[in-house]
């Protein structure tokens, strides 16, 4: 269909090039010396005029020294002039041709007509390629927006895994059903047929369900539960059931649902002009995923941070029949995260991990790769060859608190006062003895602070 556009536009832009070389040609004319009506009368008194041509008010014609001239006589005095020179033309003096203005083609008249509808064709081709994410789906409006993830050169395993140790064994059966499905099905057995990830961002759920898919070396769809849903009424069931086809075709294969509660929230809840829509789609995911039998090699993994509010038919035997929760990892899962991103960066031999494990309490996967990667670009800025510990520590304070304020004045009563506060929250903090120990004291303003 993009090709097809794309030649319907050339052929349209060549005739609309041509069109206008054969207007500007038909409006070429001699070069004219433009002169009053006035002036005519007297050049015609003197004998000067050798031949007059009008075409309704519009005056053209030659002086007998070859010069071309353009007048113009309005509707009350062209009568009378004609009159006037009628003697003359008479002798012989001059000659005089008066000609009809011209029809305009009819093809001339549809050309406004025309350019309007061809403008509003382009605004609406252009309108749903947008919403469509461009490409050539203009009309694939039930199409199925997952992405097909092959084995490639970014393969990710249990390897890339790291401080979740709890949910990668849950996952290890899903890994070794996809590679040995015989192994289940001949002892009668039934794997999950859906697996759903719980847990705060940045606890690593997509990683963890692309590792499962690297680890089994098989297709892996991923979506995000939004993509299902449209203004178009049936737009997302329709969207479900292109999805499966497509994991059919593709098995064993793994299709992993991101943000599910966008889709899978509890029927009845909920306000808006798109509930019933997101309902239809809920209604057909739920059919297809309990509608498929054991040997066809598909396993739905879906991540969610609020599983509160999924809808109960969704998490029922059959379905989601698996709960792995991937919580913030503990001191230990921390320092294994930290070598899995330090794996590429050039560290100094000072640096301990471990030392930074303790230090950052509550962080994700995703704060820790920050982490690594703020100590990276500070050390780079600093035109350091290695990531020193003192780039760490600081790159902890960033994540944590945000940016130096260097910019900010304060005065001397103010830096004394913000002393005063802070130490006050470090003697409280050391001597309750439930409270994490105090690591630093700063009275420099970062981030919103």
């Amino acid at each position: 269909m993009n090709n097809f556009f794309r030649s319907i536009s050339f052929y349209l832009l060549i005739f609309i090039l041509i069109l206008s070389l054969v207007q500007w040609y038909s409006n070429q004319e001699v070069t004219q010396v433009r002169i009053s009506y006035s002036e005519l009368i007297q050049l015609i008194e003197k004998n000067q005029v050798k031949e007059i041509k009008m075409v309704e008010n519009n005056i053209t014609g030659t002086l007998k020294d070859g010069r071309a001239f353009t007048s113009y006589v309005n509707n009350i005095v062209g009568p009378s002039f004609i009159e006037r020179i009628q003697p003359r033309v008479d002798k012989g003096e001059l000659t005089l041709d008066i000609e009809e203005k011209p029809a305009t083609p009819w093809w001339m008249s549809l050309l406004p007509s025309l350019f309007l509808v061809l403008l509003f064709v382009a605004a609406w081709y252009f309108l749903i390629q947008q919403s469509q994410g461009g490409g050539n789906r203009v009309m694939s409006f039930g199409r199925s927006r997952a992405r097909l993830h092959t084995e490639d050169k970014k393969r990710v395993t249990f390897k890339d895994v790291a401080g979740i140790d709890e949910a990668k064994e849950e996952l290890e059966e899903v890994v070794e059903f996809l590679k040995q499905p015989k192994k289940f099905i001949e002892l009668g057995a039934r794997i999950p047929k859906g697996v759903l990830l719980i847990g705060p961002p940045g606890t690593g759920k997509t990683l963890l369900a692309r590792a499962v898919a690297g680890e089994a070396g098989v297709p892996f769809f991923s979506i995000s539960g939004a993509d299902f849903v449209e203004m178009f009424v049936g737009v997302g069931a329709a969207r479900v059931r292109d999805l499966f086809e497509q994991a059919k075709k593709n098995s064993p294969c793994i299709v992993f649902i991101d943000e599910i509660d966008a889709v899978g929230r509890q029927r009845g809840a909920g306000l808006g002009g798109g509930h019933d829509e997101r309902e239809q789609t809920l209604n057909q995911l739920l059919v297809e995923m309990d509608g498929f039998g054991v040997n066809e090699g598909i396993i739905i993994l879906a991540a969610t941070n609020r599983p509160d509010i999924l809808d109960p038919a969704l998490l029922r035997p059959g379905r989601f029949d698996r709960e792995v929760v991937v919580d913030r990892p503990d001191v230990k899962g921390r320092e294994e995260i930290l070598k899995v991103h330090a794996r590429n960066k050039p560290l100094h031999e000072e640096v301990r991990l471990s030392v930074l494990a303790r230090r950052t309490p509550g962080f994700t996967g995703a704060d820790l790769e920050n982490l690594i990667n703020e100590a990276a670009l500070l050390s780079a800025r600093r035109n350091k060859k290695k990531v020193e510990m003192a780039e760490l520590e600081e790159a902890i304070t960033r994540v944590i608190a945000g940016p130096e304020k260097k910019s900010r004045i304060m005065t001397d009563r103010e830096r004394r006062l913000v002393a005063y506060h802070e130490a006050g929250h470090a003697v409280v903090a050391q001597l309750l003895p439930t409270v994490d120990p105090v690591h630093e004291i700063s009275i420099v303003p970062r981030g919103r602070a």
